[in-house]
């Protein structure tokens, strides 16, 4: 609550002197001391060697990270005495732009320590992500040298230790009640299975990098580096698997909590609460979220029911229209793909009409370049439909009839351009910002990926009113978020009631109903970032069009949002109406 107090008062004295901001004194130079020092340590901590980090620059790991509980005691020590020394200097006395820095920062810093302090380490996986399948990512992050090669056959060696510290981890959560509930937890073991039961060290997704290595690389070189590779995996990844697999059938899963609510857990409220404050930015209670979930909901449907009627389509009954609808919408092949290249190839056609329309609406454009990649079969199963990151956009091909053509222009306008790809490479390319202002902070990015999906509409992307419906159905989903995450994790929703609400007011199809709904479950707080950031981002462009009249400019709006990167609700309300007050000082 503190940081978040501070950072508003900080962000309305930047508001008030951004014009007569101060030369750089001591308290900057110590606040800089502070968050580079951490910044080293921090790296030092969790090498990142998923597909989107940007690794340039740094020596490659040979170890995983140490997630012990003796590491994360002193990683709480020196996060807290970092948060000691940011309170201990004058932030009023800091410059415009270091202010709007410390209230990046100190966020951030907080909420890495009540990670710590609230013990999430001992619930390292939800319905969504996992440790164990996250490690694919470090083999798609393909060395460039034999020294990168010799790190990542370093790292595969080190998945024993590292899946013990896990499993310790996960037996402590298991204690005391702190795990994933046992509701979401079948077939979860899955992709735990598939590099368990491997029997040919080549066939597995581990071993990829050595499949094309450099050219610089004498060829004897490279098949000792193969060599080591294969023993690495057969030896050390292998049976780290199975034996996690073992620990997760006989163990984890009978043992797991049977309540569902996130407040059910130790200190559950508590608990939820920081959850919110992470994922939102924001100090708002369930019940004020539940509301805003539920008037969102009202108002989308009647959207929804208006193209219903545009369409002329009347259903059994005007009390099932509706219900009639969604499941002529989730039954007609016309919708559907026929295999998984056609769903990639249409992803790529959006794409590249999107590429033509974007530049209108954007003024700054990055440089970086994304593909669209199949999702990894051993993840696919329980993957959302899509994700998409600075470099790639990965699209989900598995169980096509689960995966509606009407709601694809959506899906790659939030996963791709002009949604997260496009806003992640702009983060990367910002040069001289700080490293700790790229961390990826949901309520932003999510909520911009939303609002890119609405952008769409004005981009003239949806060619039917089908796909415009698909868009709806989409805002709709994100909506539902707001009532059913606070009504399983506050309010004590079961399961079912649950799925039905999401099954009853989108056109999602019945396997994306249920792993959403299991990755609400399971992830508390997160599925909350994307409206509530939208919802932002549109008040404020309203803001903006009523201020500046026919002095706004569309590009120039979407270029202020994009400026700064990732940050804070708070922080992007006050950078929005800076560039309102600049861009009204400016009018003739």
């Amino acid at each position: 609550m503190k940081s978040f107090v501070l950072a508003c008062s900080l962000l309305l004295s930047v508001a008030a002197h951004a014009a007569d901001a101060p030369a750089p004194n001591a308290a900057d130079s110590a606040f800089e001391a502070i968050y580079k020092a951490e910044w080293d340590w921090r790296m030092q901590q969790a090498p990142g060697w998923d597909e989107d980090s940007d690794n340039s620059g740094r020596k490659p790991s040979p170890k995983l990270a140490d997630v012990g509980a003796q590491a994360q005691a002193k990683r709480l020590a020196y996060l807290d005495g970092v948060l000691e020394k940011l309170d201990a200097i004058d932030a009023g006395r800091l410059t415009a732009a270091n202010k709007v820095n410390y209230a990046v920062y100190r966020p951030q810093i907080a909420h890495m320590a009540a990670e710590i302090r609230f013990r999430d380490y001992e619930m390292p996986f939800n319905a969504d992500s996992a440790f164990w399948s996250d490690l694919g990512f470090m083999a798609r992050a393909t060395p460039r040298d034999a020294e990168g090669y010799r790190a990542y056959a370093a790292r595969l060696r080190d998945v024993p230790r590292h899946f013990d510290q896990q499993i310790a981890n996960m037996r402590a959560g298991l204690a005391r009640g702190f795990s994933v509930p046992r509701a979401v937890l079948d077939g979860r073991d899955s992709s735990i299975a598939m590099v368990a039961d491997l029997k040919d060290a080549e066939s597995s997704g581990f071993y990829d990098p050595y499949r094309k290595m450099p050219a610089t690389i004498p060829a004897a070189e490279q098949e000792a580096l193969r060599a080591d590779a294969r023993a690495a995996i057969r030896d050390a990844v292998v049976p780290a698997f199975a034996g996690l697999l073992a620990f997760f059938r006989d163990e984890y899963v009978p043992k797991a909590r049977t309540t569902l609510a996130a407040e059910a857990m130790p200190d559950g409220e508590a608990w939820y609460r920081e959850q919110i404050r992470k994922y939102t930015t924001l100090d708002l209670s369930p019940d004020e979220i539940h509301a805003v979930g539920l008037q969102e909901v009202a108002a989308i449907r009647a959207e929804m029911d208006a193209i219903i009627g545009k369409l002329g389509f009347q259903g059994t009954s005007p009390d099932t229209r509706f219900a009639d609808f969604l499941a002529f919408l989730r039954k007609d092949p016309r919708f559907y793909a026929k295999t998984p290249q056609d769903l990639l190839d249409r992803a790529a056609w959006i794409s590249k009409r999107v590429d033509g329309e974007v530049g209108k609406v954007i003024g700054t454009l990055p440089r970086g370049r994304f593909a669209i990649v199949p999702v990894p079969p051993d993840i696919a199963p329980y993957w959302t439909a899509g994700r998409g990151g600075a470099d790639t956009y990965w699209l989900n091909t598995y169980d096509l009839p689960s995966r509606p053509l009407y709601n694809l222009p959506a899906l790659t306008l939030h996963e791709s351009s002009p949604g997260h790809s496009l806003q992640q490479s702009l983060v990367r390319e910002q040069g001289d910002t700080p490293d700790f202002r790229k961390e990826y902070i949901s309520a932003y990015g999510e909520g911009w990926g939303l609002y890119s999906e609405w952008l769409g509409k004005e981009m003239g992307i949806y060619e039917t009113p089908y796909e415009d419906f698909g868009r709806l159905t989409y805002a709709m989903w994100r909506a539902c978020r707001l009532v059913i995450d606070t009504g399983v994790h506050h309010k004590g929703w079961t399961r079912d009631r649950a799925l039905a609400y999401l099954r009853d007011n989108t056109a999602l199809s019945e396997h994306e109903v249920t792993t959403e709904v299991d990755r609400y479950i399971s992830w508390p707080g997160q599925a909350l970032s994307y409206k509530l950031g939208e919802l932002t981002i549109m008040r404020l462009r309203r803001e903006a069009e009523a201020a500046l009249g026919p002095m706004f400019d569309v590009r120039a709006f979407h270029d202020a949002v994009l400026a700064q990167g990732s940050v804070p609700l708070p922080v992007l309300e006050s950078q929005i109406r800076a560039y309102i007050a600049s861009a009204k000082s400016k009018a003739p």
